[in-house]
């Protein structure tokens, strides 16, 4: 048993030896299409002069450990942490709505190979966790909903060498996510009382995103 054990962790060592592998880390801009949540806010809380518009801005984070598996071929993990607010005065106090998501996806990327710098196309999908968290001061209530959904995108980036094994990445990302209807601890829903439904947080997103890659043991 122990010589087994010491066989496989050798081929362990040795794989990761000559592993080619990139970490990543990234932030960036999403402009989010989410239907139901911009008719629950412009029909219940947002002024008639300061409606939301069909796209609005997030903040998002990203980090990646990719593994080269071929030399015009990547898989990788990603795990995005995206972050949108809405906040307004609604007259009686302040209302804010957060909604937060852990865009977790397995990407798998073609990539071409230049002097000093590289281009990937790839795409990929993966569950979603959404965290939602609605604030009407002028009650003193707070309550939180989540949910776990599915989705996807597809993406384009190019990546220039500033150092040895060092990059700096520049990419589009289009998602496309479908999050359901976040539920609180009692099992009820943000709802829409103007046209009687339960609101959902599928989402659609063009984004732009900046960082910094490491490669490691990758040759053009």
């Amino acid at each position: 048993m122990k010589k087994i054990f010491l066989i496989i962790l050798l081929i362990l060592t040795c794989e990761l030896a000559f592993a080619q592998i990139e970490v990543k880390g990234t932030m960036g801009i999403n402009f989010l299409s989410f239907p139901s949540v911009q008719d629950y806010i412009n029909q219940t809380y947002a002024p008639s002069n300061s409606q939301l518009g069909t796209f609005n801005s997030a903040v998002i984070f990203t980090g990646e450990l990719g593994y080269f598996t071929g030399k015009d071929f990547e898989l990788s993990i990603e795990v995005p942490y995206q972050i949108y607010s809405y906040t307004e005065n609604v007259g009686l106090g302040q209302y804010e709505l957060t909604y937060n998501s852990l865009l977790t996806s397995m990407m798998a990327y073609y990539v071409v190979f230049g002097t000093g710098y590289n281009f990937k196309f790839g795409g990929g999908a993966g569950p979603r966790f959404i965290f939602v968290t609605e604030s009407k001061k002028w009650q003193g209530t707070e309550d939180s909903f989540d949910s776990i959904g599915f989705g996807g995108l597809l993406r384009i980036e190019g990546n220039t060498a500033l150092a040895e094994n060092v990059f700096a990445n520049i990419g589009v990302d289009l998602r496309y996510d479908v999050n359901g209807e976040p539920e609180n601890s009692n099992g009820n829903t943000l709802v829409n009382t103007v046209k009687s439904e339960n609101v959902n947080f599928d989402t659609f997103s063009l984004g732009v995103k900046l960082g910094i890659s490491y490669q490691i043991g990758v040759t053009n």
